[in-house]
């Protein structure tokens, strides 16, 4: 995991993207991309109808969460943020592992 520690009234967190923030080092983007057809997955809508295509089924066990497993392998299941503004990289490299050869992050 990378990012910047932040430091603020006494708690440390990790800030995984500070682009923006004057004084901050800016992250290079990174975007994931559906391999076959080369589309950026831009929104939910997107990715799920991706990931149906691949077996994967959507399970909804949080309400706080997005989540898809495969009925083949019960260990398999994919958790995102509800909104797609929180979808970081540690997700997107999440569903590559999980579905070698099918997507991949790219830097923009």
């Amino acid at each position: 995991m990378s990012g910047v520690w932040v430091f603020n009234n006494g708690v440390v967190r990790l800030e995984e993207n500070p682009a923006g923030e004057p004084g901050r080092l800016e992250w290079p983007s990174r975007v994931l991309v559906h391999v076959e057809s080369n589309e950026v997955m831009a929104s939910y809508g997107v990715l799920e109808s991706k990931l149906l295509s691949l077996g994967w089924e959507r399970f909804y066990d949080d309400p706080d969460l997005l989540q898809f497993h495969r009925r083949s392998s019960p260990v398999d299941l994919i958790c995102l943020p509800k909104d797609f503004k929180q979808f970081r990289s540690m997700h997107m490299y999440d569903i590559v592992i999980k579905n070698p050869n099918q997507f991949e992050v790219r830097e923009i």
